[in-house]
C-alpha cells in the first residue's frame, strides 16, 4: 500500500530478487508459525538453521566467514521482511552481536565463531542492560577478574534479547576502572556453562515472541582469549562505534510497521459497513489514512537514504539518531490512528492491527530511549 518510491542506488535488481526469495521463505517456513510461537513466547533456535541455510541469516558478511558476500543492505532488506511477518528482532541482535565478532574480532575469533553464527547453528545475544543500568553503559557493575588464564564473571543482566535462546553471547563487563574506560566485550558459549543462569523470561506488553530474560553469572569462567579483540578497555568505543547500523536495526522495521499497518486499515475500512456506506466513504477516514500515508512515504524516503549513505560511509551519528528517534514516534502514532479506525476489533488480539500496537510500543525504548536520542541530538545545535 505504500507509495511507489524512487529507487536508491541500493535498491537494485540483485536486492529486489533477494528480497523475493527471502519473501516467500518467510511466507511458507516461518509466518505459519508466528501465532505458536507467541503463544510459547519464543522462537525455538532450531528454527533459523534453515533460515542459515538459505542464506539469510547474515547475508552480509564475506564468504569465507560464512555469510553471503552481501553489503549491510541485504540484513537491513531481512529487517523488514520479517517485521512484515511480525517476527521479532531476534535476528537484528544476531546480526549486531555478529558485528562486534567482525570489526573487532581477532581472526582467530572471527574464524571460530562466524560461520556457525552465519549459517545459523549459532544465536547470538548481547549483554548491556542491568537491573541499575540502561542506557547509562558507564554505570555497569558486572565484573570480570582476570585470574591466571581465565576471566571470572560475577554479575546480573536484565531485558536481554534471545536471552534464553542463545548459545553465544556478547557481555559486557567491567575489567577495569570505573567509567567508560573499563569496561570491555567478553564472549561465552553459554550451553551447559558453569556458573551461567537464565533467569525469568520475563513477561512484556508485546513482541511475545521474542524471548527476553534475565541472566545471571556466578563465577563463570571464560578462557582469555575469549576477550574481543584481545585488550581490556576497549568495550564503549566498541559499542558506540556500530550506532548508526544498529539505529537502521529499528528504524527500517519502525517504517515496515507504518506501512503493514496502512494497507491493513485502508483494506479493512474498504469492507467495513457504517450508515451504509464504508468507513472509507467517510472524509475524516480518507484524511486520517492520508495522513498515515504520508507519513510512512517521508519516513522510507528518509530511511532509503540513510542506508545509501550507511554504505557509502556517509551516516553521520546525528542523522542516525533522528531516524530512530522520529521514526519509532512516528511508528506509534501511526499505528494508534489505524487501530482507531479499526474500532473495538482492533482492540482484539486475533487481528494483526492489535498486535503491531503492543509491539510497536518498545521501539521507543531500546537501542537507546528516544528521549537520549533527542539530548544527543541537541547537542548539535
Amino acid at each position: 500500500m505504500a507509495p511507489r518510491l524512487h529507487r536508491h542506488r541500493w535498491m537494485d535488481d540483485e536486492m529486489e530478487s533477494f528480497r523475493d526469495q527471502l519473501r516467500r521463505y518467510i511466507e511458507a517456513e516461518l509466518a505459519p508459525h508466528v501465532g505458536d510461537w507467541r503463544r510459547q513466547g519464543f522462537v525455538p533456535r532450531a528454527v533459523w538453521r534453515g533460515f542459515g541455510e538459505m542464506g539469510f541469516m547474515l547475508p552480509e558478511l564475506a564468504e569465507e566467514y560464512g555469510g553471503g558476500g552481501g553489503t549491510l543492505a541485504h540484513q537491513l532488506v531481512v529487517q523488514d521482511e520479517l517485521t512484515r511477518a511480525e517476527l521479532p528482532g531476534s535476528i537484528g541482535v544476531h546480526s549486531i552481536a555478529s558485528h562486534y565478532l567482525l570489526d573487532y574480532g581477532t581472526e582467530a575469533q572471527k574464524r571460530r565463531w562466524l560461520p556457525g553464527l552465519a549459517k545459523g547453528e549459532r544465536l547470538a545475544a548481547i549483554a548491556m542492560t542491568e537491573p541499575g543500568c540502561g542506557s547509562d553503559l558507564k554505570a555497569i557493575r558486572t565484573r570480570a577478574r582476570r585470574e591466571g588464564d581465565h576471566y571470572v564473571i560475577d554479575g546480573a543482566k536484565i531485558f536481554i534479547t534471545n536471552g534464553e535462546t542463545c548459545n553465544l553471547l556478547v557481555v559486557v563487563a567491567r575489567t577495569g576502572e570505573a567509567g567508560a574506560h573499563g569496561l570491555s566485550l567478553i564472549v561465552l558459549e553459554t550451553e551447559n556453562l558453569p556458573g551461567f543462569r537464565v533467569g525469568r523470561r520475563l513477561e512484556k506488553i508485546g513482541q511475545h515472541a521474542s524471548d527476553t530474560a534475565e541472566l545471571f553469572f556466578d563465577g563463570v569462567r571464560a578462557p582469555v582469549e575469549n576477550l574481543l579483540g584481545g585488550v581490556e578497555g576497549r568495550a564503549f568505543a566498541q559499542l558506540m562505534s556500530q550506532l548508526p547500523y544498529e539505529r537502521m536495526l529499528i528504524s527500517v522495521p519502525a517504517v515496515a510497521v507504518m506501512e503493514r499497518a496502512l494497507a491493513l486499515t485502508v483494506d479493512y475500512t474498504k469492507q467495513r459497513k457504517a450508515f451504509d456506506q464504508t468507513l472509507f466513504d467517510f472524509q475524516n477516514t480518507r484524511f486520517m489514512l492520508a495522513d498515515v500515508a504520508t507519513t510512512a512515504h517521508i519516513a522510507r524516503t528518509y530511511v532509503n537514504d540513510c542506508i545509501q549513505r550507511l554504505l557509502d560511509g556517509e551516516l553521520d551519528d546525528d542523522a542516525a539518531y533522528m531516524a530512530k528517534y522520529w521514526c519509532t514516534e512516528q511508528q506509534c502514532r501511526v499505528v494508534d490512528i489505524c487501530l482507531q479506525l479499526f474500532g473495538g476489533y482492533g482492540y482484539m488480539m486475533e487481528y494483526p492491527i492489535a498486535r503491531l500496537y503492543a509491539d510497536s510500543r518498545v521501539q521507543r525504548i531500546y537501542g537507546g530511549a528516544n528521549e537520549v536520542m533527542k539530548d544527543l541530538i541537541s547537542r548539535k545545535l
